[in-house]
């Protein structure tokens, strides 16, 4: 057996390990450590707490009386697809609106056509750039979501090269079908809803997804089309997820609490009442703040109105080509605390033990047992990390007790 002491620890951050999400005015608690220790053996943590003499290691690392806390957990991206669409900032700037550009054939079905002319391997290598980045940011957890395919052997594809993340970095992912992602060109929606509800049937889409979700928008899926796939979707056992009310108020979020989805997120134009309802519900709300902010939009989610009601938030990056590019979770951190009015500690509780409740994986805290899954940040305490915005916090990023990430120095 091996054992690695990190010491010297000047704030340990210690998220709450629970069997739901953390709600209300727990979102705003966080066990903080002075001059903590963890203690690691074979890749899981045996203890983590006050410095104590009671442990010896065949190795230490000195954390410099920096920060210590769980791997981050993004529980919202787009990470596999081909192709970028750079040239919509231009449309952007000029003030051509997000649904205004898809119709155009732009958005989403141009992501659809760069995914579906690239290979596997195509796709495998750009990906993996994108992932390797989000390690060096602090994530050790990412769920990964088709959607850019539109028909069974893309979506198919992109399932696949989500399975081989995994297996090529020290991560864990989990995997959603998002086939009913939008309309193609010509396709009626009641046709094409059918078709992609259809391949939730698949032995192959099954195997590969732990979640289904579907976009809920004008423009793209009703409240009431998006209720049948979803009722498709637990009958054919898939936990459920939804893309809603990010651009118009159309209840999606309540449709996501009737129908016991494990997240709902964007939520910008949620209505009040089915804010209120998250208290009450199993169900998180996975905010995408970073994706207001690239849209140029003024109003953001109301993250607040959530959790001074009792509701459980999770922070995400949304990363993806059109609407929000970006690997680094910590500028959603800042995003989240400017803009969302979240406290720091509610940010944390958001990016670790919620966000790992928002894909159901045993992720986001440090307790004995737990997978050794942890970053050694370059500040002095939790605060710093969504105080100082736009640079890359992470010192070391330590996954199963290895550390496999390390900002270099300057020779100079």
């Amino acid at each position: 057996m091996s054992t690695t002491i990190i010491k010297n620890i000047g704030e340990l951050v210690l998220p709450k390990k629970s069997t739901r999400a953390l709600k209300g005015k727990e979102m705003d608690e966080l066990l903080i450590v002075k001059d903590g220790m963890v203690v690691i053996e074979d890749g899981k943590v045996i203890y983590s707490g006050e410095k104590t003499d009671d442990y010896t290691a065949d190795q230490e690392i000195d954390a410099e009386g920096k920060l210590v806390t769980p791997a981050l957990v993004d529980p919202h991206t787009h990470v596999v697809h081909g192709g970028s669409r750079e040239h919509e900032l231009a449309l952007k700037i000029q003030g051509v609106d997000y649904l205004e550009i898809l119709e155009q054939g732009g958005g989403i079905l141009n992501t659809v056509e760069a995914t579906k002319k690239a290979s596997f391997d195509e796709l495998l290598e750009k990906a993996s750039k994108n992932i390797i980045r989000m390690i060096q940011h602090g994530v050790l957890t990412v769920e990964s979501k088709s959607g850019y395919g539109l028909d069974l052997e893309n979506e198919l594809k992109q399932l696949k090269v989500s399975h081989a993340l995994e297996e090529k970095f020290p991560i864990t992912m989990k995997h959603t079908y998002l086939g009913p992602h939008a309309v193609p060109k010509g396709r009626e929606n009641e046709e094409f809803l059918q078709e992609m509800t259809d391949l939730l049937q698949n032995n192959e889409i099954k195997k590969l997804s732990d979640f289904a979700d579907i976009f809920t928008e004008t423009g793209v899926f009703s409240v009431e089309e998006s209720r049948r796939y979803m009722e498709a979707a637990k009958e054919a056992g898939y936990d459920l997820k939804i893309h809603a009310d990010e651009i118009d108020p159309l209840g999606g979020l309540g449709l996501a609490i009737e129908q016991g989805a494990v997240s709902a997120d964007h939520l910008v134009a949620a209505s009040d009442k089915d804010k209120k309802a998250l208290k009450d519900s199993d169900t998180i709300a996975v905010l995408l703040p970073g994706t207001t902010f690239y849209l140029g939009k003024d109003d953001y989610a109301d993250a607040r109105g959530m959790i001074d009601n009792g509701g459980a938030v999770a922070l995400a990056t949304d990363f993806n080509p059109g609407s929000c590019v970006t690997d680094n979770l910590q500028m959603i951190m800042t995003i989240g605390a400017i803009k969302l009015r979240m406290t720091p500690k509610e940010v944390w509780n958001a990016v670790t033990v919620n966000a790992a409740h928002a894909i159901k994986t045993d992720r986001g805290t440090l307790d004995a047992g737990d997978d050794a899954n942890l970053v050694i940040w370059n500040a002095p305490n939790h605060e710093y990390v969504p105080y100082h915005y736009g640079v890359n916090h992470a010192s070391k990023v330590i996954a199963n007790g290895q550390v496999v990430f390390e900002q270099p120095g300057l020779n100079l």
